[in-house]
Parts: structure tokens; sequence; C-alpha cells
């Protein structure tokens, strides 16, 4: 629909060039005026279309204009005069306004603006052309966000919220700082005021000669740190980030007035340089682990780093400088190790060998996510092939792995993996493993279940480790008795042989709550027991000696495997009670194992009968087990 010919006939281009050089003209402006045509009186009668010199531009009607919101830069009523950081006085006629001026840096309207000619800071003089203005713009929109080098559209509700928080600690800090920087005076050792009343140090005439020492207290500052990275756990990760990071640069600017006075003795709350890198490792710890388990957008995780390695560390917290160098889960030298294509975390770049290195927040981290998400065949890759600086935390960790592999239904390798250690610098995590791991172990090998969450206990549910089989009878017998041999602590607990004799007792079957099912099992031939006792010597010896042996399959493997599997287990417990019986706590744990295989328990009595003394000391730890369980005994 055209206008009507009544309608004054102006026009307004919107130029969408922002970056062109500055100029007198049109140039740099958002707004661009064409000014009417005067009227001929043979005008109505021709063709309304004003045509440019080149041929470009068609206007084909007019209407008058109406002057937008607009930056004073951009305003076209008044003459704007451009510098980069000029803030002493208005420039020209900089200061002059339009009702539709906006100012740039406050982003509301010039005549609301109350630093407008303020000197030393003077909006009048705002720019977009200007790197200092952009920079105050962004601070005064962003706020404290602004030292992040974020960008206005990056700003969700999270990080403004983890802002304000900041600014107000800041100015709290500010406070708690400036009361530590005076001081407490405090009169010399063994002086004291003889006035009456007793009056405070430097309040007393007669004692203003004195020379008092001021002591410089930091604990109520770090109360007021604490305090904040206490609200920081409760926040969403985002605000947290910036709270922490934000804490961190506040107290890196801290001194100690006192410098290296030692008649100070303070506590590490009191002493700056003690109470800074405590709370430097709080603030560092609690973000390795949100950049591993936080799911930040990467731009966001790269400014975060970037920010705190912008910080200037006090020579007290030089140890901190790279700790936040978590490499993100897309590394290459993560993802090779995680996907098997690098077992051992080594790499060859620039001719260097490095190798997969992390802190143990961190490495904890990592393993925490994996395990969320049920990856245990990576969470295995990367214990094995990632390196800490603190070793036997790491090697706990370690010791998890053979039941990691249990969860991805790699029995024998689990197995395998109690009695060889990741490294040859440690040892087996088989000596490390209580007798109830012990027991559990021996369940998993039997059943081929395992338990549903991710800690190695009994108690809880138990799922079966996907489509695997559990351990052969004789493959079982071999693992648990290495493990048995392998430790001291295992071999001399009546607990774990206990397991060992109910795990070989029981049905390969768990009934619906998880519970073994122990098996009645008729007394064999006194043949076939002999037959046993004979080849079961022999076996546990070779194995005590460390030789490669196996169990012959035709006798342990066959229709009777479960009472031959009974015999080698009396054989077993002979052995070890003519040994360490001294050692021994209890033996009514062992006797009960048996359950109803009467005839397995009568065997092993029977052995014990050949020698008197080891008869008569198991009889009396049996009677002290007898008066000191007898509740037990009574409900058993």
């Amino acid at each position: 629909m055209w206008p009507s010919e009544k309608e004054e006939e102006n026009i307004i281009l919107i130029s969408d060039d922002d970056d062109d050089d500055e100029g007198e003209s049109t140039q740099g402006s958002s707004v661009l005026f064409v000014e009417p045509q005067e009227k001929s009186p043979l005008g109505e009668k021709k063709s309304e279309e004003l045509v440019d010199e080149e041929g470009d531009l068609v206007v084909t009607y007019c209407k008058q204009a109406n002057v937008m919101p607009h930056a004073r830069h951009d305003c076209t009523t008044h003459p704007f005069e451009r510098r980069e950081s000029d803030t002493c006085f208005p420039l020209g006629k900089n200061a002059d306004i339009c009702d539709q001026c906006y100012c740039y840096i406050c982003d509301k309207l010039a005549a609301e603006c109350q630093l407008w000619t303020v000197p030393s800071l003077c909006h009048c003089n705002a720019h977009n052309k200007s790197n200092f203005w952009k920079a105050q713009r962004n601070f005064a929109l962003a706020g404290i966000l602004a030292t992040f080098n974020l960008e206005l559209l990056e700003l969700d509700t999270e990080l403004r919220h983890g802002g304000d928080l900041l600014e107000k600690f800041i100015r709290e800090l500010s406070v708690a700082y400036n009361t530590y920087l005076r001081g407490e005076r405090m009169y010399p050792p063994g002086h004291e005021c003889c006035c009456k009343p007793k009056l405070p140090p430097g309040q007393c005439n007669v004692c203003s000669s004195q020379n008092f020492e001021v002591v410089y207290k930091y604990s109520d500052v770090f109360e007021l740190v604490t305090r904040f990275l206490n609200q920081a756990e409760h926040e969403s990760p985002k605000a947290a980030a910036v709270m922490l990071l934000g804490a961190a640069k506040q107290i890196a600017l801290h001194k100690d007035p006192a410098l290296l006075r030692s008649c100070q003795n303070l506590g590490h709350t009191a002493s700056l340089r003690i109470a800074v890198p405590f709370l430097f490792q709080r603030i560092t710890t609690r973000l390795q682990r949100m950049l591993v388990l936080c799911d930040f957008p990467k731009i966001l995780y790269e400014k975060f780093i970037e920010f705190f390695q912008s910080i200037s560390l006090p020579c007290h917290c030089y140890a901190f400088s790279n700790s936040l160098n978590v490499l993100p889960w897309d590394h290459m030298s993560l993802t090779t190790v995680l996907k098997g294509q690098n077992i051992t975390g080594q790499r060859r770049q620039k001719g260097r060998k490095t190798y997969l290195w992390e802190a143990l927040p961190v490495v904890e981290a990592r393993v925490e996510k994996l395990l969320e998400k049920k990856k245990y065949k990576e969470v295995v890759r990367y214990l094995r092939a990632v390196k800490c600086n603190e070793n036997q935390r790491l090697r706990d960790l370690r010791d998890l792995i053979p039941f990691y592999l249990c969860k991805t239904g790699n029995f024998l390798d689990a197995a395998h993996s109690l009695l060889f250690p990741v490294n040859s610098l440690a040892c087996c995590s088989a000596c490390r493993i209580t007798p109830c791991q012990f027991k559990v172990y021996l369940k998993i090998f039997r059943t081929g279940c395992v338990p549903c969450g991710n800690d190695l206990q009994e108690a809880g549910p138990w799922v079966t480790a996907g489509k695997c089989s559990p351990l052969r009878n004789t493959v079982l017998i071999k693992q648990a008795l290495k493990l048995l041999y392998s430790s001291e602590a295992l071999y001399r607990n009546a607990k774990c042989w206990s397991s060992f004799i109910m795990i070989l007792g029981s049905s390969d079957l768990l009934e619906k709550r998880g519970h073994l099912l122990p098996l009645a099992l008729g007394e064999p031939p006194l043949g076939f027991q002999e037959n046993v006792l004979a080849a079961s010597g022999n076996f546990l010896e070779d194995l005590k000696s460390g030789v490669n042996v196996s169990l012959p399959s035709a006798v342990f493997s066959g229709q009777l495997h479960h009472e031959a599997s009974l015999i080698l287990a009396v054989q077993a417990v002979q052995q070890m009670l003519c040994c360490d019986l001294p050692h021994l706590t209890s033996f009514l744990e062992i006797v009960l194992a048996f359950g109803k295989n009467f005839w397995a328990l009568r065997l092993l009595l029977d052995h014990l009968a050949c020698e008197e003394h080891i008869l008569c000391g198991t009889a009396n730890l049996l009677l002290r087990d007898l008066s000191r369980e007898e509740g037990t005994i009574l409900r058993v």
C-alpha cells in the first residue's frame, strides 16, 4: 500500500556495516537520513521515483523520519567526536543529547546516566570503536563476570547468580582484610599494666612509652573465606566455579604485613602464609573435580582455566600454578587410553616421552564419572595407565580393578589381577584384601554374579554379570588357595577358611535375595576319599612352592567334584592348623562352615587326632569359642 501524497517525503536507511572507518559523513553510524526532494508543480503527474547517480538505489516513496533509540555516538542531531579513552572531560559537543540518545556504557537513556559528564568517567565520550570503552561496557553490564572474559551472550542465570554472590563477598572481604592489615597491638611478653583499672594497650598513659608489638591475625579473614567456600558447595556448578575462582584471585592478593617476623607464633588459621595455601588447596581440589564431573561448555571450560592461570600467585602458593591444567575428556592422551588403543598411557611427542599424569582428585573424579556411566572396561584401562603424585592412594583405587573386571564378566582376568601387581614397583592386591572381600570374590567366581552397586560388599542385591560363565571348579580352588597362600593375614584368618569351605560346599546358584544355597552331600566311598587326599596333598605342596600345577580334572570336575573339593579343603585346613594354630583366633567358624556335611568335619577331626598337641590346641580353641559364643550356638 503506497503512502498518501500529503505525507512528507523523508526516508531512513539503516546501515548494517558497523565496522567502517571513522569519517565525518555517515561512516560508523547506524542511521542514515536522506533529505526529501522539493516538489515541482508537475510532480504529481510524474513517477514518484528517486534514482541515485550510480543506479544502485531506487526510492519509490518517502515518509517522515522517526528517530529511534540510539547510542550517543550514532546520534545524527548532535555531532560526536571519537577518541580511544578520554575520560577527563566531555569532548566537543559529546555531552549534548537528543531525546533518544542512550548511554553506551549504562545501556539506558543518557538523560538518566549519572556519570554522563563526571570527570575521570565521562560516559558521554564512550563509543563502540574503542577497546577501552568496550571493556567498560562489558564490565558495567556483566559486573565482576567481565573479569572472566565472558561475552554477554554467554552469561546465563547461574553465572550471574555466582557473580552477584562474588561481588557481595568481595565487599565483605575488603572490610575484613583492612582490619587484618591494621593488626592488633599487644604488650611485650611479661609486661602487665599496673594501672587501676587496667586499660587496653595504647590507652594507658603510664604504659604509653612501652614498645608495643603489633600482631596480625588472619583468622577472621580465614573464617569469612571458609564460609563463602561452604556456600559455594551448595550452588549450581557454574555459580560455584565463579565463586571459587573469584575467591582464589582475591586471597592471592593478600599480603602478610608481619613479613618474616619469627616471634609471631600463630596457628594455621591466624598465619596468612599457612592459611592461604590451605584455602587454595581446598579451592583447587574442588575445581579439579568440577572440571571433570560437570559438563561445562568447551568455551566456558577454557575460560575458567585461563582465568586461574591469569592469577598472580604469591610465593607460598607457587605449588598450585598448574593445578587446573586438567585434560578435557576429548583429549587424545585420554581418549586413546579409554578406548584401549594405548594401554600404557605413554606417548612420544616431539621426540620426548610423555605419560598420562593427573592429580589425585582428578583421578578420583574420572573414576567416579566412569563408574556412574557403568563404563567398567574404561575404568580398568584408565587406572592401569594413569600416573599420580600420591602412589598409595592410587594403589587403593587400583586394588578394585579385579572387582571392575568381575563387573564386565571377565572372572579369570580378575582372579589373575588379584595376584599380579599393575607394575613391578607395587605388590599385588591380594596382600591388602580383607576377609570379607575374600568371601565376596569367591562368591563371584562361584556363581558368576556380582553386587548391583559399585562397592565390593556382599550386602544388597546381586545380578548376573552378562552372559559369562563362572570359573570352573578346578580354577576356583586353585585361585582361592593362591590368595590364601599369598597373604599371611588371610591364611591365618578363620573367616577366610570358613568362607573357602562354605563356597566349596554350596551350589553355583544364588537365592533370590543373593544368598548361597548350601549343599547336603553324601559321604563318598572310602577309596575315593583316599585317592583325593593323596592327590590334594601333592597339589597343595606344589602350590605353596610356587609351581604352576593343576588339579586332576577327572576327580575335581567329575560327578563327585563337590565331595572332592571338600576333601581338599579338609587337607588344606589340616596343614594350616599344624603350622599356624597359635595364630588362629577361632575354630568354631570353620566347624560351622561344613554345614550338614558332617562326614567332611569328621574327616578333619580324624586327621587332627594324629597329633596330640594339635588336637588339644584345637579342642581348647573350640571350648573358648563355645563359652564366648554361647548365644550364637543356641541360635544355630
